[in-house]
C-alpha cells in the first residue's frame, strides 16, 4: 500500500503466456462454501490457466465441507495456523508446511483450529486407462527430504507428492541459497502455478528478467522459457504446481 503522496506503480505483468502478480494488487473476494474467509484468486481459466489457485485467510473455527464430484481434485498447503482435515474416514491435523491432496472421489471437511492461511489448488483429474486414481495423500514439508538438484548443493528440491503414475500433478518446493540458480532455462509443455514463500530474486519469463519477492505469484503457460536466480541475504523458497504423467490430448 502506497501513501497518498506517492506515485502508483507495479511489478505486475500479465501477458498471454505468463503472469507475475504481486499479492498487493489482488483484491479480496468471497466464496459461498467458505464462510467468513477472505479469498484471493491467484490463477484461473480467465488468465489462461487450466487450474484454479486461491490464497485463503481462514478465521478460527471456519472452513468448508465439500462433497466429491468425481471430477475435481484439490490440493491444500498450510501457510500458517492449524487446520483439521476430515477425509477418507480419517482425521488429520495440518500445521504450517502441512499439505493434502484430496482425490476427486473423496468428500472432505477442513476447519481452522486457529486462524491461518491456505493455498488451495483445484484441477480436473485426468483419468488414464488401466491406472487407478491416487488415494488421499497427507504430509508436511518438514518430513520431505530436500534433495540436491542436479549436483548443486545450494539448490534443493522437495517433492511433496509421490512421483508415481497415479498422480496427474506434482507439487514441489524449491529452495535456493543466495546467488544460486536453476542451471538451465527450462522450456516444457507443463504449466506452473508458483507462489514465493520466502526471499527474493529475478525470474526469467518468456523474453525478460523481472524482480520477484515473497508473496508474489507467477503463472507460466506451456512452453514459456523460464529460469531463476536467488538474490538477497536469505534463501529463496517457492512452491509450485505442474501437470504431469498424462498423454497430451489431441
Amino acid at each position: 500500500m502506497r501513501a497518498p503522496h506517492q506515485l502508483l506503480n507495479s511489478r505486475t505483468q500479465v501477458r498471454p503466456r505468463f503472469a507475475l502478480l504481486p499479492l498487493e494488487g489482488i483484491p479480496f473476494s468471497k466464496l459461498p462454501a467458505w464462510p467468513e474467509t477472505k479469498v484471493r484468486v491467484l490463477a484461473a481459466p480467465a488468465l489462461g490457466a487450466e487450474f484454479v489457485q486461491y490464497l485463503l485467510d481462514v478465521p478460527e473455527k471456519c472452513g468448508t465441507t465439500q462433497a466429491a464430484d468425481a471430477r475435481v481434485e484439490t490440493f491444500f498447503y498450510v501457510m500458517s495456523g492449524e487446520f483439521n482435515l476430515l477425509a477418507a474416514g480419517g482425521s488429520y491435523s495440518l500445521s504450517a508446511g502441512g499439505f493434502a491432496l484430496i482425490p476427486a472421489t473423496d468428500n472432505y471437511q477442513i476447519q481452522a483450529a486457529s486462524a491461518g492461511s491456505l493455498l488451495m489448488l483445484k484441477k480436473v483429474y485426468e483419468p488414464a486407462e488401466g491406472i487407478m486414481p491416487p488415494p488421499l495423500y497427507v504430509g508436511n514439508q518438514s518430513e520431505v527430504t530436500a534433495e540436491i538438484y542436479l549436483g548443486d548443493e545450494g539448490a534443493r528440491l522437495q517433492t511433496l507428492l509421490p512421483d508415481q503414475i497415479e498422480f496427474d500433478m506434482a507439487m514441489n518446493i524449491f529452495t535456493f541459497a543466495p546467488g544460486r540458480s536453476l542451471p538451465i532455462t527450462e522450456t516444457h509443455v507443463m504449466e506452473h502455478g508458483l507462489y514465493f514463500l520466502q526471499g527474493k530474486g529475478v525470474y526469467y519469463l518468456d523474453d525478460a528478467w523481472m524482480e520477484v519477492e515473497t508473496d508474489d505469484f507467477i503463472w507460466m503457460g506451456p512452453y514459456v522459457p523460464q529460469s531463476f536466480y536467488a538474490t538477497g541475504p536469505t534463501p529463496s523458497r517457492y512452491i509450485y504446481y505442474k501437470n504431469v504423467n498424462r498423454e497430451i490430448p489431441l
